[in-house]
């Protein structure tokens, strides 16, 4: 039977990025979580570390008891990635820290495509974009170059919508709305135009595929 993780290795899952899984921790504390088959390296610079399948379980897991609650570490509380779906009130900078960010984040979620797709499919959606479905569609645009509304400006907005499986995008720009469309293709999303029929606005309904 595979031994549960320690507290500290806890500690460092639990503070994992809860979009993409990506780690924070010294190079022997991540080091450990790899050789546990709890994170693994991504191949590509700046290299950075990300949980497995088994280590997304062991977060999403109850603590064994006895164990008592887990605190994250400050650091990467503070420092977690979140896509911008539009509509914030203060939203992070769109300057090269933020565009590196979110170009890691989105190769995390490709890699996480890839290992828990059944096939190792990258080109359509994961199971946690499909439980994620507006930060999922908001990191799909995000990374693709794509502006967030904010306040007082123009761009892309990612809501909810009745549908379980379904997200609305709302860009006032003609052209932008196409392109956004065509992002989402892109990225494994099955995506339709409509108009709301009482304010006649156009927006985009934009679902996973499945195949």
């Amino acid at each position: 039977m595979t031994r549960p993780p320690t507290a500290a290795q806890r500690r460092l899952i639990e503070a994992a990025d809860p979009v993409t899984g990506r780690l924070k921790g010294t190079p022997a504390q991540l080091a450990a979580l790899v050789k546990r088959g709890l994170a693994f390296r991504h191949p590509r610079p700046p290299h950075d570390h990300f949980l497995t399948p088994a280590g997304h379980r062991v977060r999403e897991a109850e603590p064994a008891p006895g164990a008592g609650p887990v605190e994250p570490d400050a650091p990467a509380a503070s420092g977690v990635f979140a896509a911008r779906v539009g509509g914030e009130d203060a939203a992070p900078g769109d300057g090269p820290a933020r565009r590196r960010e979110v170009r890691s984040a989105w190769e995390g979620m490709l890699e996480l495509r890839r290992m828990t797709n059944p096939d190792g499919a990258t080109d359509r959606p994961c199971g946690w974009e499909r439980t994620h479905l507006v930060q999922a569609a908001a990191l799909a645009l995000e990374a693709d170059g794509h502006r967030p509304s904010g306040p007082g400006s123009g761009g892309y907005r990612v809501t909810d919508t009745p549908q379980p499986d379904a997200v609305a995008v709302y860009e006032p720009d003609d052209a932008a709305r196409h392109a956004c469309a065509a992002t989402l293709e892109r990225a494994g999303w099955q995506v339709g135009e409509y108009t709301e029929p009482r304010t006649r606005v156009r927006y985009l309904l934009a679902s996973p595929r499945r195949a």
